[in-house]
């Protein structure tokens, strides 16, 4: 058995064919986090097909009714930007590589930061970063500027590393 896997799990199949394992180290605890997670799991499951199938059974939960479901608490009430979506329903970034009043970067989470420094193989590097928390699941791509460009030459950095 690897050591990503606890000994015991369970898995259960929804009738649209959504599959949902919950693992647990001792038949205990396996017992607790069923409990603890069975609405919370349901209701997700039941949102998730839902919009597969293009429908709306009920209303979406709130921020703090998803937090109560699951025993957490909510630790930043900021709202994310908004957002345009196209057809299919992705989000479409606002002005993501063009330069922004003052000549800087925007992206979805406001204006990236200049950063100018030298990297881990002595190369120095100019470019325009996301200002979204670090490990943000929708953190935008570094936008750099290249070597002997006018970009480069005219880069007036935030920050100096």
């Amino acid at each position: 058995m690897s050591s990503t896997e606890a000994p015991i799990s369970i898995t259960v199949k929804s009738t649209a064919g959504s599959l949902i394992t919950v693992r647990a180290e001792t038949g205990n605890q396996l017992d607790n986090l069923v409990v603890e997670a069975l609405e919370a799991i349901k209701s997700a499951v039941s949102e998730l097909e839902a919009a597969a199938k293009n429908q709306h059974s009920q209303a979406p939960m709130s921020p703090q009714q998803v937090a109560a479901s699951l025993g957490a608490s909510i630790v930043d009430n900021a709202s994310a930007p908004a957002a345009d979506y196209n057809a299919n329903g992705w989000a479409t970034p606002a002005n993501t590589s063009g330069p922004a009043v003052g000549g800087g970067r925007a992206c979805p989470h406001g204006k990236m930061t200049a950063i100018q420094g030298t990297g881990k193989d002595g190369r120095m590097y100019r470019g325009y970063f996301c200002p979204a928390p670090k490990g943000s699941f929708d953190k935008c791509k570094n936008d750099y500027a290249r070597i002997g460009t006018a970009e480069w030459n005219t880069f007036v950095p935030d920050q100096v590393k």
